[in-house]
């Protein structure tokens, strides 16, 4: 009966990221029982530690782990402010759309740092936000990421306004992302005429 379950969960693990469901689980319960945040545009901080699991060959946290680490760190950031339980009630779907994330240095072995979320924005698809992984040693913005959370079946100014129970005005994009939306327009405008392209040869 042993071998059965340990063959069982040895199955398990090699057919699904298993940690990246516990992880989420994880995530999902400490931020139900943290306070409210009812300010949508406040930054929120999580706390994180470099582990093994993390390294890549020359003992630093691995690229992959930033994006990861993201992940995690949105959907604390929504549980706490409403977005995600008002999204489900609405039938909402919040999918990332596009993001890209500035290496500055490297967060070494055991090293803590903690990552600072917040929307900076939206419109009438999808929320823009910014998250920063902070060195606790000093201080340090080790990467910055912009990500462009797509929302499907809803929009954000009514999800919104479902958390606030009143329209809220979206703040100014800063110059940087309205620079970073428009290289992801120009790159949908030219895929789409590959594409266009590609049917025509057919």
């Amino acid at each position: 009966m042993l071998l059965l379950v340990l063959g069982a969960l040895l199955l398990l693990f090699c057919s699904l990221d298993v940690w990246y469901f516990l992880r989420g689980a994880q995530v999902f319960f400490e931020a139900w029982f943290q306070p409210r945040i009812w300010d949508i545009l406040a930054e929120q901080s999580i706390d994180g530690m470099v582990l093994p699991h993390d390294l890549d060959y020359m003992g630093h946290m691995n690229n992959s782990r930033y994006l990861r680490e993201c992940d995690f760190a949105r959907f604390h950031h929504y549980m706490r402010n409403g977005l995600f339980m008002a999204s489900r009630k609405l039938g909402a779907k919040m999918v990332v759309g596009a993001s890209t994330i500035r290496y500055r240095r490297s967060l070494a072995f055991r090293e803590a740092f903690e990552i600072r979320t917040k929307v900076v924005g939206w419109d009438e698809k999808a929320f823009y936000l910014e998250q920063r992984f902070v060195s606790k040693r000093d201080g340090f913005v080790s990467a910055v990421m912009l990500c462009r959370q797509n929302v499907v079946h809803c929009s954000p100014d009514r999800i919104i306004e479902f958390v606030c129970k009143r329209k809220i005005e979206c703040p100014a994009f800063p110059e940087d992302l309205k620079h970073w939306i428009s290289f992801i327009s120009a790159s949908s405008q030219a895929l789409r005429a590959e594409s266009g392209l590609e049917e025509k040869n057919k």
